[in-house]
């Protein structure tokens, strides 16, 4: 027998996600990220991405993620090309004075001891690894100054190898979404590695860090011009254009 309001309707019984609310969970997570690489077509992909298609160079993807920590893009892109024309492998690199380093590489945020990380990364790929970038996460891991997000990340753009990136903006975006529902860029990347179909894990950093940069900003995101605003739960959005 079927249920009947007052006016004769069928009653409609209510899913989970109906009474959550809006959030963007797998039946979705293709139309949005469908969406998500239409709408950055507008934008510069991020600048790690674009040294990774124009090089197709694991070594250059490394030191330009270790530049890129804390500094905006513009920046990484200028000093990566001035640090390359002195040295673009890793023996040639170490051949480099700390202090030459440092200077072609200023003004990315912490230069001097992003100079002094430089150097050990290029001593260790010599001496464990004959001057090749590994391709395993547990390799990368190894690396002093390599952390999870730089490891996935030359995974991801630099071999084209599964892995799932997350920085400030994937990670933001994601539990605004309500897709996750963490406290730190590892636990979303745990969150993620559970949860989002892999056939999305090499892209997911390059589609959202773009989209995190122009539309779905920190503060005050422009959500009356943004593709997935009917399934975004807004997690933490106060104010928004």
């Amino acid at each position: 027998m079927v249920d009947r309001g007052e006016a004769g309707a069928p009653l409609r019984s209510c899913s989970v996600s109906d009474m959550m609310g809006p959030m963007v969970t797998n039946r979705q997570i293709d139309k949005v990220l469908q969406l998500v690489r239409h709408t950055i077509r507008a934008w510069e992909p991020a600048v790690v991405g674009q040294i990774a298609e124009r090089s197709r160079d694991p070594f250059r993807v490394l030191i330009s993620c270790i530049l890129s920590q804390q500094t905006k893009d513009e920046v990484t892109g200028l000093a990566s090309e001035r640090l390359y024309r002195l040295g673009d492998r890793p023996d040639r690199m170490l051949a480099l004075s700390e202090r030459q380093i440092a200077r072609a590489i200023y003004p990315v945020s912490f230069y001097r001891t992003k100079a002094k990380t430089i150097r050990k990364v290029c001593r260790a790929l010599l001496a464990r690894f004959a001057a090749r970038v590994p391709d395993s996460l547990e390799a990368l891991l190894s690396l002093n100054g390599v952390g999870r997000k730089t490891a996935n990340l030359v995974l991801t753009v630099g071999y084209r190898k599964a892995g799932i990136c997350v920085d400030t903006h994937v990670h933001r975006i994601s539990n605004r979404w309500g897709y996750v529902k963490t406290t730190t860029p590892d636990q979303t990347e745990m969150a993620l590695r559970q949860k989002l179909p892999k056939r999305h894990w090499i892209y997911y950093n390059d589609l959202l860090v773009p989209f995190g940069q122009h539309l779905c900003r920190p503060i005050s995101p422009f959500c009356s011009r943004c593709p997935i605003d009917r399934w975004c739960a807004k997690v933490g959005v106060t104010i928004h254009r």
